[in-house]
């Protein structure tokens, strides 16, 4: 079952730990990809010194995390990996959610096929967030994208799996000050899928 426009509305934090679970599903030339969502990061628009939307800061990059919880933010980190996020809450309230880490289920040959790693564990596949975006083929034309509505990138809900959440500080955000040591980031205990 696609997840609905209301699953989206609300912070990030709580959006982060309810993504846990949940099935990204991928679909172009044919092809069909479904994937476990197992590692997330909130972050928490104007007031979180690590959003790129703190003090509510509006720039054409940023513009999709104003949109209404729901939308994809794509952004490039190191002028070449893309990294999904699933914006959350209301309109104007720039909260998102980064996904880290994925476990695959269906397409695993395409997966391979976009990757093209010489390791031959399947963890390498998708347990960081620019091998995942790699490993589905999602770049900056879904920047802004509906995922409600969209028919190439969507999300489901995954079932009833019972899972034990684990929190941490989020990675590579040492500027952020006070907010550095926030326990935002979320993944399931024990998953291999889940980045280093």
């Amino acid at each position: 079952m696609r997840l609905k426009q209301e699953f989206y509305q609300k912070d990030a934090v709580q959006a982060a730990r309810d993504l846990l679970g949940k099935i990204i599903v991928r679909k172009y030339d044919g092809k069909i990809i479904k994937v476990k969502i197992v590692e997330t990061e909130a972050y928490c628009g104007a007031e979180d010194k690590a959003s790129h939307a703190h003090n509510n800061k509006k720039t054409k990059r940023t513009a999709p995390m104003f949109k209404e919880g729901g939308h994809a933010y794509i952004y490039l980190i190191y002028g070449m990996y893309y990294c999904l996020n699933v914006v959350t809450a209301a309109e104007n309230n720039p909260h998102a959610v980064l996904i880290r880490g994925v476990e695959p289920l269906k397409g695993l040959k395409y997966i391979k096929e976009n990757r093209q790693i010489k390791s031959s564990r399947s963890k390498d596949l998708t347990n960081g967030p620019g091998k995942l975006s790699q490993a589905l083929k999602i770049d900056k034309s879904f920047d802004g994208c509906n995922l409600v509505e969209n028919n190439s990138l969507y999300l489901t809900d995954g079932g009833t799996e019972d899972f034990e959440i684990e929190s941490s500080p989020r990675v590579n955000i040492d500027y952020a000050e006070e907010y550095k040591d926030k326990k935002w980031r979320f993944l399931i205990k024990n998953n291999k899928y889940v980045s280093k």
